[in-house]
């Protein structure tokens, strides 16, 4: 471990990576006995390799029985500087990376990343993106803006809304978004949904999406912004939550954005990543080449740290796996309003394996949809009663 611990003075290191190795190191210090009782083998000869085993040592090998309970919380700032300088260091190879370097990357950290599930759900905003938000079912408005309930069907959102920068956390945005949203369609009206987009209509979109909180005692803030721009154009916006704020400035080499930012977002990181070299040559090739080119704004989300729990994480695994509950604890919990139930409904009967006895059966299965009941659960159920 000694060895490991040390090895990084002796490689090349710039100065945002010698920093965050005596950051590293410094808190390393106050837990060196747990530490030095690890067992090291591998030794990398650079600094991103470097971080990942000590992460592995330090998270995957340490004896926790040994650890004191104060020592806890020292353990969780450790893993939080390295994986904040993995996130940094994947993130700085955007800098110079060639796009056919971008697309392995991706491919090979696929399982990782839960790629699949986050092109799902790309591919389901895609096709909602042309409705107005005001129109859309409270589900779908979830979806777009990245918040999870557990009202969301796996069935039919079969990811997890939250990736590319949850909010959550965003309560006053929400509130708005949900009683009045069409303000925020006034700001998106301001992006087109083809071609270039202007710096002109980001500060359009801007002073619109700022005048939506007028009314509100909530400060309006960047990250809940970026999520809508992302959704609305993949292509051109790159979101932002604070969790990955610190890599993503460190990478671009940009001071750090404060949550209100928005004249820098726009400059120091719409501008900077659409100046890459990747970002340029993007060029169609393999599907997963044509899959990323649509939303190759959202690419820099791939190369944050993910691990084997990354994609276990999910909000939609956990609804999956989650234990099934007594009817009436489920219509209590999760009962849908008409209009979505019949959204949702009708947009399951259109798959052209629905026999015709099973869709006039529709009236039924909207109302067990009301009542909560998954939508492909119930479309199941009545093709077993029914044939």
């Amino acid at each position: 471990m000694k060895k490991l611990l040390i090895s990084p003075s002796k490689m090349a290191l710039g100065e945002q990576e010698s920093q965050i190795y005596q950051n590293i190191l410094k808190q390393a210090s106050e837990l060196s006995l747990n530490l030095m009782a690890v067992k090291v083998e591998n030794h990398p000869e650079d600094f991103l390799g470097w971080c990942h085993e000590l992460l592995s040592a330090s998270k995957d090998r340490i004896n926790y029985d040994l650890l004191e309970t104060q020592q806890l919380p020292l353990l969780k700032k450790l893993h939080d500087l390295l994986i904040s300088a993995i996130s940094f260091l994947q993130l700085k190879t955007l800098r110079v990376a060639p796009w056919p370097v971008v697309s392995v990357f991706i491919e090979q950290h696929k399982e990782l990343i839960a790629l699949d599930e986050q092109l799902r759900l790309t591919t389901y905003l895609h096709s909602i993106r042309e409705q107005a938000l005001k129109s859309m079912i409270p589900e779908d408005l979830l979806a777009f803006s990245g918040k999870h309930a557990a009202n969301l069907d796996p069935s039919t959102y079969n990811f997890d809304v939250e990736w590319f920068s949850s909010t959550k956390s965003a309560k006053g945005f929400h509130q708005i978004l949900a009683d009045l949203p069409a303000l925020f369609d006034d700001a998106l009206a301001n992006i087109p949904l083809e071609g270039d987009v202007s710096q002109d209509n980001y500060e359009q979109f801007v002073v619109a999406y700022l005048s939506a909180f007028n009314n509100s005692d909530e400060k309006p803030t960047l990250a809940p912004a970026t999520r809508l721009l992302a959704m609305r154009r993949p292509d051109i916006f790159t979101p932002i939550s604070n969790k990955t704020l610190d890599p993503l400035c460190a990478a671009l080499g940009i001071t750090k954005l404060n949550n209100r930012d928005f004249a820098r977002y726009w400059q120091d990181v719409v501008q900077s990543i659409h100046a890459m070299s990747w970002f340029k040559m993007a060029k169609a090739g393999s599907e997963l080449d044509n899959q990323l080119i649509i939303i190759k704004a959202l690419i820099p989300c791939f190369f944050y740290y993910a691990d084997k729990s990354t994609a276990d994480s999910s909000n939609y695994i956990k609804l999956l796996n989650k234990p099934k509950r007594s009817t009436s604890s489920t219509t209590k919990s999760i009962r849908r309003g008409k209009e979505s139930a019949e959204v949702l409904v009708d947009r399951a009967l259109a798959d052209s394996d629905i026999p015709e006895h099973i869709r006039s059966k529709r009236d039924s299965i909207i109302a067990e949809v009301q009542k909560g009941r998954g939508v492909n659960e119930t479309i199941s159920l009545m093709r077993t009663i029914f044939g």
